[in-house]
Formats: structure tokens, C-alpha cells, sequence
């Protein structure tokens, strides 16, 4: 492959699992920048790429890839790194944890973030009071796998999941901007938690800090991204 890998993105969104799975990979990329301040991700050219209008797509030899789990998954077999292998005994469960946090997680994530999308705005509250439930269970399940530490949900070597996880409990600690998140608890799910510390030592991570100012402790105590290309929403 000659062509370089090109990631669309905006700060502290989806896109910043790619861009950790591509710096752990060691891969060498390009970035563009999508102003979600005015909405560039519904243009003309950025449906091009992704006609849901959705971040991140990442351009690649074979074509716009777009879906958060199905770049990180086309990542992992395409370099060989980052997952079990196709005949890996252990490719099965992290093929259906993978999809779970695709699936299942992220989704019930984007109904607490954005419930006007799915119910009257007047009982958006009573549906996040619904939700978070859900996403404490979804957690737990979550902590129990990695109390067993599988290759692929451990402390000593991040998997694709791994960061996947990690982003998506920052983005509970600190979204929706404005609203209680207390219901968010890292301590609640142990094993996660000093899975997220780990990473937060790691190369990867600390070049995510930098270019998308996440804070020091972007993943066990973070704080609102204060990104040098301008606001993450």
C-alpha cells in the first residue's frame, strides 16, 4: 500500500478511536479537518465519502471506509495488528464484544447524547433517565470480560476494543455538555478502569493529547478537549 491513509475527523469524536488505533499501529496518515460548527459533514463533498453524514471515514487504497467498527476491524486484518487473527481461537469472542460495543454500547450511547433524534424534546430527560441504566449494565458485562483478561481486553497490550472502550467511557464522563453526568462512575467497573489507566501511559494517547487537547488524564479523569482546530461540538 502507497497511498497514504486519510482520516476525516472532528476533535474528541468517533474519530478519535482512529486516530489512537492508527498511532498505536505506528501507521503513518494524513488528517482533515470537519468543522461541526457548520455542519461541514453534511456538504456535498463529505456525503461523498459517507452518505449518512456521519464522522469518521478514513480514505484508504480500497476506498472510503466509514463506521467506526468497521474501520478499526478493516485496520486490524488489513496491518495485522490489534486484534486475534482470523484463526486465533479467541477471534470469535472479540468479534462479538467488538460488535456489542458497536451495536449495542455506542448505540444506547448516542440516545443519551442526543434524544431529541429519537423521542419529542420535551421528554428528552426521561429518556436519559431510562438509558443510563442500560449503560451501567452494558459496563458491567463489559468489566466482567475484562476481569478475565483476554488478549484482546487487557492491561499489557491495547487491542482496537480496547481504545474503542476507552473513548466511549471519556465521552460518558463528560457528555452531554451542560447535563448530570454523575450517574458515570470509572470505579464502578475496576477492571476497565486500570485497563484506561494503562493507556494513558502509552505513546498513542499522548499524541492524541496533543493534537486534540484532551488533557493529561484523558480517559481516568477527563476533561473538556480544548482542541487547537477549534471546538469538538
Amino acid at each position: 500500500m502507497t497511498e497514504p491513509l486519510r482520516l476525516h475527523y472532528a476533535p474528541d469524536n468517533a474519530s478519535l478511536v482512529i486516530r489512537l488505533v492508527l498511532e498505536e499501529m505506528g501507521l503513518p496518515y494524513e488528517t482533515v479537518l470537519i468543522d461541526r460548527s457548520v455542519r461541514e459533514q453534511d456538504s456535498a463533498s463529505y456525503r461523498k465519502l459517507n452518505p449518512n453524514g456521519l464522522i469518521p471515514v478514513l480514505e484508504t487504497p480500497q476506498g472510503p471506509i466509514f463506521e467506526t467498527a468497521a474501520i478499526l476491524l478493516w485496520l486490524a486484518d488489513t496491518y495485522g495488528q490489534m486484534a486475534p487473527a482470523v484463526d486465533d481461537p479467541e477471534r470469535g469472542p472479540f468479534l462479538k464484544w467488538l460488535f456489542f460495543a458497536s451495536n449495542t454500547l455506542h448505540a444506547d450511547m448516542r440516545v443519551l447524547f442526543y434524544p431529541h433524534v429519537y423521542i419529542d424534546p420535551t421528554q428528552a430527560e426521561v429518556l436519559r433517565a431510562g438509558i443510563r441504566p442500560r449503560l451501567r449494565r452494558h459496563l458491567q458485562l463489559l468489566d466482567n470480560q475484562a476481569a478475565a483478561a483476554p488478549s484482546w481486553l487487557c492491561t499489557e497490550q491495547p487491542s482496537v476494543l480496547t481504545y474503542y472502550l476507552a473513548c466511549m467511557m471519556r465521552w460518558m464522563a463528560l457528555y452531554p455538555a451542560g447535563s448530570d453526568c454523575g450517574w458515570f462512575e470509572l470505579s464502578d467497573t475496576p477492571y476497565l478502569q486500570r485497563i484506561l489507566n494503562r493507556l494513558e501511559t502509552r505513546d498513542a494517547t499522548r499524541a492524541a493529547i496533543s493534537a486534540e487537547g484532551l488533557g493529561a488524564t484523558p480517559f481516568s479523569s477527563p476533561t473538556h478537549p480544548t482542541p487547537p482546530q477549534g471546538s469538538a461540538t
